[in-house]
């Protein structure tokens, strides 16, 4: 039943994101990287309807403007941004509890648009997932003549019970990974088509 809720409360909440506009992606230089397309999610109106996870988008921003600042990250607190490979990795650990949020990018086929993902897992006792209220993998297409980005669908139909996802920091396919009862995992790859995933 809690399983279920947390499916319908997903799926709200992604009809919601898919009803807001749009995201202005501001840069300098030919095009944006990385650390645009992450600044331009992480520093949405908190008051805006336009995301449900607030509470872990708040904490990645904090993380973020304590290494613009270059101050030191809070205790189990980690920020990786990755500009040449269009990755980043934010980890919060405390005790067997972590948060982990990835985001990374990817330059379409028809050389107009990119895909940006943003993903947002909980795990418990050795990285095994443990969905939370802010769990989620949204993609967002950027287009280049109107610098911004909207809501889109990847080609994934994303589950979230016993499933977890790893964006790449190289290469260009999402592993999936399916955590069976029993305590092994089954690993499946969604390779990228150059618009989505198969």
């Amino acid at each position: 039943m809690k399983r279920t809720i947390f499916a319908l409360i997903l799926a709200c909440s992604t009809l919601a994101l898919s009803a807001q506009g749009t995201i202005k992606v501001n840069y300098k230089g030919a095009k944006p990287s990385i650390s645009d397309f992450a600044w331009a999610v992480l520093s949405m109106d908190e008051n805006s309807e336009e995301v449900d996870f607030v509470e872990s988008r708040n904490a990645v921003k904090q993380a973020w403007i304590r290494h613009q600042k270059g101050l030191a990250q809070e205790k189990g607190v980690t920020l990786t941004i990755d500009e040449k490979n269009g990755y980043v990795l934010y980890e919060s650990k405390d005790g067997e509890y972590t948060l982990q949020v990835e985001m990374c990018y990817w330059n379409e086929a028809d050389g107009k648009h990119k895909l940006f993902a943003y993903k947002t897992e909980s795990f418990l006792n050795g990285m095994r997932p443990e969905p939370g209220q802010y769990d989620g993998l949204v993609f967002y297409r950027y287009d280049n003549a109107t610098k911004k980005m909207t809501i889109c669908e990847a080609g994934i139909d994303v589950e979230y019970v016993n499933i977890s996802y790893a964006l790449p920091r190289s290469g260009k396919d999402i592993t999936v990974t399916r955590w069976n009862s029993n305590g092994t995992t089954k690993k499946q790859t969604l390779k990228w088509n150059g618009h989505g995933f198969n």
